[in-house]
C-alpha cells in the first residue's frame, strides 16, 4: 500500500472519529513513515524538521488573536453587535429572513475581499465573526452554511481572480510551474482555464445555503451576551474612530510588510497608545489572544511535520507512477485519477500553495504525453492542486472559519466545518475540474 494514501486516509478516519487533530496528525505520520519503510527514529526527524516551518504561521494566528481581543476589549464589537441585534428585534420573522440573506452576503463580500481586494486572508475571521454570535444565535442561521460562505471566499476568489492571492496562485504558483515543467502556456490564460472548476463551487455554494443549511438551528444562547451587548461604552465615537484607524493600520502594515504578525502587533499598539484598551490590560490581551487562537496555531504546525513526512516517503511519486500505469492512454480516466491523487496529497498537506509544484512536476509531462490541450492541463493541475484546501483539517480555509464560529464553543471543527466544506465544494471541484479537462 501507499504511504501516502495511508496517511492521509487514517488521519481523516481519526479525525472524523473525534479524535484530535494533532494527535490524529502525528499518529497518521508515524504511520505513514513506518509504512515507506522509514526508521522510527528518520520518521520523527522528518516530522520534527518540518514542525518549524509551522512557527511563523502559529504566531501570527496568535497575534491576530490578540488583535481581535483588544478590539473586543474596546467595545467596537458590542456597538456592532448591539445594532444588528436591535435590528433584529424589531424586525418581523420575513424581515428576518431578508436580513439573514444581507448578513450572509456582506461576510461572502469580506471573504472574497481577503483574498483579493483586501489581501488579509483569515485575519478578519476571529474580529468580525464572534461579535456576530449573537446575532446568528437570534436568526437562528446554520453556522454549517456560514462556514461553507468563508471557505468559498477563501479558496474560489484565489482560484480564478488573479489579484492579491490569486495572483500569486495563478500567476507566481500555478503558471510558474506550469512552465517550468513544459507547458506552452501564457499566464492571463491560466485564470481562464480556471472560470470552469470555480463554477463548480459555485455551485455547492448555492446548495449550502439554499438546500443543505437552509432550515433554522438553534445554538444555546449566554443569557449574559444580549446584556452585555446593552451595556453603554465610553465615548463611543473615540472607540469607533480608533477601531477603524487600528484595523485600516493593521491592513496597511500586514500589506506592506507582508507579515500578520506585524499587521496585528499595529492593531493593538493603537488601540492601547490611545488609551482604548488600558496599558496593564495589555498582558491580559495576549494571554487571551494566544488561547484563542493556540489550537489552530498547534494544527498548522502539526500540518507542516505530517507534510514533511509525507514527502520524506518518496511515495507521492509512485501514488502518481501507479495512477498512470492504470490510465494506459484513456484521457478520460486519466483526468479522474489525477484529480483524486491530486485530492490525497493535498487532503494531507493541507495547502494548495504547497500542493501544486508538487503535483505540476508528476502531473504536467503525463498529460502532455496523453495530448491534453493547454487549457485542459491548467485547469486539472489548477484544480488538483485547489482540491482538499476546502476540506481539509489543516486548512486554512478551514480553520480559520472554526476560529471565529466556535469562539462560544459550539462549532465543531471537523463535523461543522471541515465535513460540509468538503462535500459541498470538493465533490463539486472533482466533477468540474472533469468536464474542464474534458471540453477545454
Amino acid at each position: 500500500m501507499n504511504a501516502v494514501v495511508i496517511g492521509v486516509l487514517l488521519m481523516l478516519g481519526l479525525t472524523l472519529a473525534r479524535v484530535n487533530v494533532i494527535v490524529a496528525m502525528t499518529l497518521s505520520a508515524l504511520v505513514a513513515g513506518l509504512t515507506a519503510g522509514l526508521s522510527l527514529t528518520d520518521t520523527l526527524n522528518a516530522f520534527n524538521a518540518g514542525l518549524s516551518g509551522g512557527a511563523e504561521i502559529a504566531l501570527s494566528y496568535a497575534m491576530l488573536g490578540a488583535f481581535a481581543v483588544a478590539i473586543s476589549k474596546s467595545g467596537l464589537t458590542r456597538i456592532l453587535a448591539a445594532k444588528l441585534l436591535a435590528t433584529v428585534n424589531n424586525n418581523s420573522s420575513n424581515s428576518e429572513t431578508s436580513l439573514s440573506y444581507f448578513i450572509l452576503f456582506i461576510i461572502l463580500a469580506c471573504a472574497i475581499a481577503s483574498q483579493n481586494l483586501v489581501p488579509v486572508h483569515i485575519a478578519f475571521i476571529p474580529i468580525l465573526i464572534p461579535p456576530l454570535l449573537i446575532v446568528f444565535n437570534k436568526l437562528k442561521l446554520d453556522r454549517r452554511a456560514i462556514a461553507c460562505i468563508l471557505t468559498f471566499g477563501l479558496a474560489t476568489s484565489y482560484m480564478v481572480l488573479p489579484y492579491g492571492f490569486g495572483g500569486i496562485y495563478l500567476y507566481s504558483i500555478l503558471h510558474k510551474n506550469l512552465v517550468d515543467n513544459g507547458l506552452e502556456i501564457i499566464n492571463n490564460q491560466v485564470p481562464l482555464a480556471m472560470i470552469i472548476p470555480a463554477c463548480g463551487m459555485l455551485v455547492g455554494l448555492l446548495i449550502a445555503v439554499f438546500i443543505s443549511y437552509r432550515k433554522r438551528r438553534s445554538y444555546q444562547q449566554d443569557e449574559n451576551e444580549e446584556h452585555v451587548t446593552s451595556i453603554a461604552i465610553e465615548q463611543p465615537k473615540k472607540v469607533l474612530l480608533v477601531g477603524i484607524t487600528a484595523v485600516l493600520a493593521s491592513l496597511v502594515a500586514q500589506n506592506v510588510s507582508g507579515s500578520m504578525i506585524l499587521g496585528g502587533l499595529v492593531g493593538v499598539m493603537i488601540f492601547s497608545l490611545f488609551g482604548v484598551v488600558k496599558w496593564e490590560q495589555n498582558s491580559d490581551v495576549f494571554s487571551k489572544g494566544v488561547a484563542m487562537m493556540a489550537m489552530i496555531g498547534f494544527i498548522m504546525i502539526s500540518a507542516q511535520g505530517f507534510a514533511s513526512v509525507m514527502k520524506a516517503t518518496g511515495d507521492v511519486t509512485s501514488l502518481v507512477q501507479s495512477a498512470a500505469l492504470v490510465i494506459d492512454g484513456n484521457k478520460p480516466l486519466a483526468a479522474a485519477l489525477i484529480l483524486l491523487v491530486g485530492l490525497m496529497i493535498t487532503m494531507g498537506i493541507g495547502s494548495s500553495f504547497s500542493t501544486v509544484p508538487i503535483i505540476a512536476t508528476l502531473f504536467v509531462p503525463l498529460c502532455l504525453e496523453l495530448n491534453f490541450s493547454m487549457m485542459a492541463t491548467a485547469a486539472l493541475v489548477g484544480t488538483a492542486g485547489a482540491l482538499g484546501d476546502a476540506g481539509s483539517p489543516a486548512s486554512d480555509s478551514t480553520l480559520g472559519p472554526t476560529s471565529g464560529l466556535n469562539a462560544d464553543g459550539q462549532h465543531d471543527h471537523i463535523w461543522d466545518s471541515v465535513v460540509p466544506t468538503f462535500i459541498h465544494f470538493n465533490i463539486p471541484l472533482l466533477i468540474f475540474g472533469w468536464i474542464a479537462a474534458m471540453v477545454l
